[in-house]
């Protein structure tokens, strides 16, 4: 009970107050874009920027902790896939999107929120080495299987490119990366620059939380309810519990680290999903209806999966 009021309430109450605003018409598609990319552009950045440049960086990568999160993804990807095939008879590009529904984590706009709340700083490392691996490595995943189930190779052909100028374009990416760099050079802080970007930072998780939580008010559960929760079974059960296998059977990940696989294993389907869906017109349904029910049922599992890691 104390996880669900110490943890849970805070972050998935911001949630539901963005959309019910958004559902009631109190904050219209338009503020919500440009609170979004103030969170994006912004604010997370500011965020990334600041702990990255002044948090005490490991002396090695922790290879088992990538190894981990991104193995238990992998199996869940593979599992959707297969699932995909074999049950729901999908082909081109829809199998794809099936698999990118098991594994990919919304680790941004409910990710950062959730771990930060949960251990402070301490969780701060841990999650923007994930997000500074996820999405860049998942999107050319399923762009790569995407295309060669329709067949597009011409596509594939720009694949790398494509993938280079996201990564140029991404901000995200580029604080993650200047903050490293002024870590390892001990580039000195001035305190108006620290003032600043904390300040700014502070607004990163409850501003991300809310926009998350306005922008689930525009999908709606449209259809393909048996696909869909098949996706949601495999992200919210199959991913943390593969990843907790490796972290804790394979890797011999630590405690912390291996309990922030887990919980952002345990996330639900990232809006990325469904954006990859829109963007070859297949399992658009199946995606959205994901989408939903992914992050409404994950107030209940990521509760559990707290409780069982033993989080207080």
């Amino acid at each position: 009970m104390q996880i669900i009021l110490d943890i849970i309430v805070p972050v998935f109450g911001i949630v539901g107050l963005g959309y019910v605003a958004a559902r009631l018409g109190w904050f219209p598609a338009e503020a919500n874009k440009g609170l979004s990319r103030f969170v994006f552009d912004f604010a997370i950045p500011a965020l990334l920027f600041r702990s990255m440049a002044t948090t005490a960086l490991p002396a090695e990568i922790e290879w088992g902790y990538l190894a981990s999160y991104f193995g238990g993804g992998y199996i869940a990807w593979i599992t959707g896939t297969t699932l995909a095939y074999l049950l729901f008879r999908r082909t081109g590009a829809e199998p794809a999107v099936a698999g990118m529904t098991a594994g990919f984590s919304n680790t941004v706009l409910l990710g950062v929120p959730l771990i930060l709340t949960t251990f402070g700083e301490a969780g701060t490392l841990p999650i923007f080495l994930l997000i500074a691996c996820h999405s860049w490595q998942l999107l050319s995943v399923v762009t790569i299987q995407a295309e060669v189930g329709i067949g597009a190779r011409d596509e594939m052909r720009k694949l790398p490119a494509n993938v280079g100028m996201g990564l140029v374009r991404n901000p995200i990416i580029w604080a993650l990366a200047l903050g490293i760099i002024a870590n390892l050079i001990g580039m000195p802080m001035p305190k108006f620059a620290n003032t600043l970007l904390e300040t700014l930072g502070r607004a990163a998780l409850p501003c991300a939380l809310f926009a998350m939580g306005a922008s689930l008010a525009v999908y709606r559960i449209v259809g393909a309810l048996p696909q869909a929760s098949v996706g949601t079974v495999l992200k919210l059960v199959l991913h943390p519990a593969a990843t907790y296998a490796l972290a804790t059977h394979v890797f011999q990940v630590t405690p912390l680290w291996r309990d922030v696989a887990v919980i952002v294993a345990a996330l639900p389907v990232g809006v990325n999903v469904y954006m990859m869906a829109q963007r070859y017109g297949a399992g658009v349904a199946p995606a959205a209806t994901a989408l939903i029910l992914s992050t409404a049922g994950s107030v209940g599992s990521i509760a559990v999966v707290l409780w069982l890691l033993g989080v207080r």
